[in-house]
C-alpha cells in the first residue's frame, strides 16, 4: 500500500488521504453517536423501571411494568387477575354490539362465573351483580368487578412485587447496559416477562 500510494502524483495521494480520513472521523462519529443512543434508552428504562414504585397507576401505564408485574404474579399463580384487568380494559374499546355480547360472555364464563377456568377472587354480590350485566352488555357491564380485581393486586399482590427480588434487583443495577453482557441480561428478563394473555378477539 505504501508504494501503491508513493508512486502516486501528489495531488492524488493528497485526495486519497483525505478520503480515508473523512472515513476514519465518520466512523467515530457514528460509533459516538450510537454510544449516545444506547446511554439515553438506558437511562429511559431505569428512570421508567423507577416510576413503576410511585403508584399502582405508574405500573399499569408502562407496557414493560405490566409484563414485569405479570411475570410476578404468575410466581404466585394468581395471573389471572391481571389478565381478567386487561381483557376488561381490551372489553371496552369494542364498538360492535354483536362482538360486545360475545365477548362480555367470554370473559364471565373465563373469569367471572362459579368454578370459571381462571376464576377471581370477587364476592358473589358482585359476581351476581356482573351476570346480570349480560342480559343487555354494554361497555361498562364489568366495571364493579374490574374495579374490585384492580383493588385486590393494588393493595395485596403490588406490595409484594415491589419487594420482590427481582424488582429489587432491577432497582438496584440502573445502568445494567454499561456492565459486561448486562444489556443481553436486560433483554434476557423482558423477554422472559412477556405477557402470554391472548385477546378476547
Amino acid at each position: 500500500l505504501l508504494r501503491a500510494l508513493a508512486a502516486e502524483p501528489a495531488k492524488d495521494l493528497k485526495t486519497r488521504l483525505g478520503i480515508l480520513l473523512h472515513k476514519t472521523e465518520l466512523g467515530h462519529k457514528i460509533g459516538s453517536s450510537s454510544k449516545l443512543q444506547l446511554s439515553s434508552r438506558q437511562r429511559d428504562s431505569s428512570r421508567e423501571v423507577l416510576e413503576w414504585r410511585e403508584s399502582f397507576d405508574q405500573l399499569l401505564k408502562s407496557k414493560s411494568g405490566v409484563n414485569a408485574f405479570h411475570t410476578f404474579l404468575k410466581t404466585e399463580f394468581s395471573e389471572e387477575n391481571l389478565d381478567f384487568w386487561l381483557a376488561c380494559e381490551d372489553f371496552k374499546k369494542t364498538r360492535s354490539k354483536t362482538k360486545l355480547a360475545s365477548k362480555a360472555n367470554k370473559i364471565f364464563e373465563e373469569f367471572v362465573q362459579s368454578e370459571a377456568p381462571r376464576e377471581v377472587n370477587i364476592d358473589h354480590e358482585t359476581r351476581e351483580i356482573t351476570r346480570k350485566n349480560l342480559s343487555g352488555a354494554t361497555s361498562t357491564c364489568f366495571n364493579e368487578a374490574q374495579a374490585k380485581t384492580r383493588t385486590l393486586m393494588e393493595k395485596d399482590s403490588y406490595p409484594r412485587f415491589l419487594k420482590s427480588a427481582s424488582y429489587q434487583d432491577m432497582t438496584k443495577q440502573p445502568w445494567w447496559g454499561d456492565k459486561p453482557g448486562g444489556q443481553a441480561q436486560v433483554g434476557m428478563w423482558f423477554a422472559r416477562a412477556k405477557v402470554t394473555w391472548q385477546g378476547f378477539g
